[in-house]
């Protein structure tokens, strides 16, 4: 019996990969984007969120069984803030009584390494609050003639969208209604996006000692695509606010074999 998918960024890279495999499997998937999806939306903005929500829900018929948030930029803009964590949050949010309908309903959304990227800890406080217009004004006030300065808020955002799943995955109103809430963190992907990022030797190389890769190096969209629909499936009992990151090994290289040693001091 087939499932019914909701997959925000459908139109391209991880979105597009993760979506054709389930189509591949007989799945139905109901597509997210800001053209060429089943629902075309905004998800930058607070209407467009609720009105791609109440789509997705009509299309499926009022049960849908997974959502798989993939919609992203990565800008040094305030809008990175708008798509990365209130058009994931919002959207998912929205969902959740159709979600609670389904026999198996899941949740899973692609944060990234540069969730372990310097950022600025209001922004990120600011999101998680809730308050969309502060998290804005304090991204407006890195944006400067150096690209790198707005780029915080891509690590930003990432960040408290990680820190959301690691939240909402243990309450009562998703643990307590049996929806597994997580998380893929994926390395250096080869999409749209990252194009112009490693056009020129000099950028991947910037790009290569921020994210580095031993295991495969560079990754297509579809090494994250099947993490997601593992997460996704109903074989995924009992994985909640986890982070998986997918990454070709860059986050164990960064911060190394010993992630456990933060509680042994009550010991």
């Amino acid at each position: 019996m087939s499932r019914t998918y909701v997959i925000t960024g459908s139109a391209s890279g991880i979105g597009a990969a993760t979506a054709q495999i389930l189509r591949d499997r007989g799945e139905k998937v109901i597509g997210v984007d800001l053209q060429n999806a089943d629902i075309n939306a905004d998800l930058s903005t607070v209407k467009g969120r609720h009105d791609a929500a109440a789509q997705a829900t009509e299309l499926a018929g009022g049960t849908i069984d997974a959502v798989i948030a993939c919609a992203g930029i990565a800008a040094p803009i305030p809008k990175t803030v708008s798509v990365n964590y209130f058009g994931v949050v919002e959207f998912v949010e929205a969902l959740l009584p159709a979600l609670k309908t389904s026999a198996a309903p899941r949740v899973a959304v692609v944060s990234s390494m540069a969730s372990l990227q310097q950022n600025d800890p209001n922004m990120v406080e600011a999101m998680l609050a809730g308050d969309e217009a502060k998290a804005l004004e304090i991204a407006a006030s890195h944006v400067t003639d150096d690209p790198m300065t707005g780029y915080v808020s891509y690590p930003s955002s990432k960040r408290a969208l990680s820190r959301w799943v690691r939240r909402v995955s243990i309450s009562d109103e998703w643990a307590g209604a049996g929806i597994p809430v997580n998380a893929v963190a994926p390395g250096t992907v080869l999409t749209p996006m990252t194009e112009q990022l490693l056009s020129t030797p000099e950028q991947i190389a910037f790009v290569d000692s921020q994210v580095p890769m031993p295991l495969n190096y560079h990754q297509p969209p579809e090494s994250v695509a099947n993490a997601l629909i593992w997460m996704t499936s109903v074989e995924n009992t009992h994985m909640a606010g986890q982070v998986v990151y997918v990454d070709g090994g860059a986050e164990a290289t960064l911060r190394g074999e010993d992630v456990w040693a933060w509680n042994d001091a009550n010991l």
